[in-house]
């Protein structure tokens, strides 16, 4: 384990590679979708996508993550910001002048089980079966 790396982060970083290891071509999440999934800030997942190595970088699609507004960061290095909008044209999102994400619903990837439940007017069953 790296000097100063604790057990906790490096679950953490694991998590956060194998989650955006998940993405599908031509969908994204957000740094938030992630960091929700696995309750810490979303600001801990932009640090482990900011500190990738080469080799992780070229193998993982990191950009296919992008800011809570479907947008790709503004505060990312210019010349990150420009290859990550090339990517994700690449995979058939289209991008607004400002980096917006379009028709993001249809390209929106859930980060986990999603669930969709829906009780009855009476509110939920007094028994669930077994």
């Amino acid at each position: 384990m790296p000097r100063g790396k604790s057990i906790a982060f490096t679950r953490i970083r694991a998590e956060v590679l194998r989650l955006v290891a998940l993405i599908p071509e031509g969908r994204f999440t957000t740094y938030g979708s992630i960091a929700i999934h696995m309750n810490i800030m979303a600001r801990h997942v932009a640090f482990v996508l900011a500190r990738l190595t080469d080799e992780e970088s070229a193998a993982l699609p990191w950009h296919r993550v992008v800011a809570a507004d479907a947008r790709i960061s503004p505060n990312m290095d210019p010349a990150l910001a420009r290859r990550q909008r090339r990517l994700l044209r690449a995979e058939g999102l289209r991008m607004d002048a400002r980096g917006f994400i379009q028709d993001a619903d249809a390209h929106f990837h859930h980060v986990g089980v999603r669930r969709n439940i829906r009780w009855s007017e009476a509110g939920p069953p007094d028994h669930l079966p077994d």
